[in-house]
């Protein structure tokens, strides 16, 4: 169980999280300034909020990887995504932790 407040445990990206990726893609690339050559989840956690913090390691291409992190409101609010932040510069063995 996840500590209130804190990040879930890591899990392998799936279809779900694949498809929040694919519809914030091109905002992340502005952010990045930069094309990505793939864009596929590897892995990521999740914060309970007022809603869902989505932390997701992703494989941009040629070794290199990137973090995101995703907020997902709530259904009642529309369920619509925010890319609050990303991180460039990572690995595949990059420790996937919360940031701002």
């Amino acid at each position: 169980m996840a500590m209130c407040g804190g990040t879930g445990q890591l899990k392998q990206a799936d279809k779900e999280v694949q498809q929040i990726c694919d519809q914030v893609k091109e905002e992340a690339e502005k952010k990045a300034g930069s094309k990505f050559p793939q864009f596929v989840a590897v892995s990521y956690k999740t914060q309970v909020v007022a809603g869902t913090n989505y932390f997701i390691k992703v494989n941009v291409g040629d070794g290199n990887f990137i973090h995101l992190r995703v907020y997902k409101k709530l259904p009642h609010a529309g369920s619509t995504l925010e890319l609050s932040a990303l991180k460039t510069g990572m690995k595949e063995d990059s420790a996937l932790e919360y940031f701002q």
